[in-house]
């Protein structure tokens, strides 16, 4: 097995969240958002194992199995709202959005 240093794994997790966030910034396609969200999610993920891996405590991959679950109930959320998108406006363009009235 190989074992990975602590600042390669959070530099991997830095340079994953940082690609994440910039997909967010710079796209308006509301499917690609989600995906980037997805990828500083997981981003989290790593860092969190990393950290728990490096002090030998469990408690990372206890954080990984909550940030699973979240990222499952924000796809579910995510879908819905970008099937609702989709049938009010004809498209998945985030910019769309900004009509929207509540």
């Amino acid at each position: 097995m190989i074992n990975i240093s602590l600042e390669t794994g959070l530099l991997l997790a830095g340079i994953l969240f940082f690609m994440g966030f910039l997909g967010v910034m710079v796209r308006r396609n509301v499917i690609f958002m989600l995906m980037s969200v997805e990828v500083m999610l997981n981003a989290a993920g790593i860092a969190f194992v990393m950290a728990g891996s490096h002090w030998h405590q469990p408690d990372g991959q206890v954080m990984f199995i909550f940030i699973l679950t979240m990222a499952a109930a924000e796809v579910s959320v995510g879908l819905a709202i970008l099937l609702q998108l989709h049938k009010h406006y004809k498209s998945l363009d985030a910019d769309a959005a900004n009509k929207m009235k509540g």
